[in-house]
């Protein structure tokens, strides 16, 4: 019997692998040491990621300011019409750049040609800007004034082909000349095509007075981000015009 009971007792299950008592000898908070050293490290690395935000950020907003001053807009909206616009390049003070282009009539027009003349040109948007349309309307109503303001000419702009021009224009029953750009060549060397609501595809809404000596004189973009204006009264432009005008 007591061999047989010696040999029972060497099969007892003790505390070793495995077992109950082993578990219960495991280091209490451990899981608690581990998630304390994974927290140690986050801290750091959070702050890291915040800091390479921040740094992204900052060099966003440095690059949209340089964008910014390389286009040479300048806001002028407070006082005068009340029509949000800026002045692209070139602007007032720089020599106009000079182009020949297909008229609404068909002839070859020359900037040239308008040698002594003060001329408005009007870069728009085209066929598909009714309200553009409507503000060479507008100019031609308001021809006495324009004289007044010491403008000679009005010359519209547009990218649209000149057989199409021609039929808007007699629709429109318009006298103005009407000039086509259809390889934007034009605009892009005014920049007019910066200010539209179809991005680089279209002109905008610009005015670009150019004096006798072929000198800018005067230039607004009203038809710019955010708001987009297509029209605007002929006397508020000329509002601007007289107050921003250089020598």
């Amino acid at each position: 019997m007591s061999k047989t009971s010696g040999k029972t007792a060497t099969k007892r299950p003790t505390a070793g692998k495995g077992g109950s008592a082993g578990r219960a000898q495991r280091p209490q908070g451990g899981a608690s040491a581990v998630a304390r050293a994974r927290g140690g490290s986050s801290g750091p690395s959070r702050s890291r990621m915040i800091g390479v935000i921040a740094i992204v950020v900052v060099a966003l907003v440095a690059l949209f300011l340089i964008y910014q001053n390389s286009q040479g807009s300048k806001d002028s909206a407070t006082g005068g019409s009340g029509f949000k616009h800026v002045s692209g390049q070139p602007g007032a003070g720089t020599a106009a750049p000079a182009f020949t282009l297909t008229s609404s009539s068909g002839a070859q027009v020359a900037s040239t040609s308008f040698g002594g003349k003060s001329v408005l040109l009007y870069f728009q948007e085209g066929l598909s800007c009714q309200p553009c349309w409507d503000q060479i309307k507008d100019l031609e109503k308001n021809q006495a004034a324009l004289t007044s303001a010491g403008v000679d000419e009005v010359v519209s702009i547009t990218t649209d082909p000149a057989n199409l021009i021609a039929q808007k224009v007699s629709d429109e029953k318009l006298s103005t000349t009407v000039l086509s750009d259809p390889t934007m060549g034009v605009s892009q060397a005014y920049s007019a095509n910066k200010f539209g609501m179809m991005g680089d595809m279209r002109d905008g809404h610009s005015f670009v007075l150019v004096g006798p000596d072929g000198t800018i004189r005067w230039r607004a973009d009203y038809g710019g981000a955010p708001d987009y204006t297509m029209f605007l009264p002929t006397p508020k432009m000329l509002t601007d015009l007289t107050a921003e005008r250089k020598p």
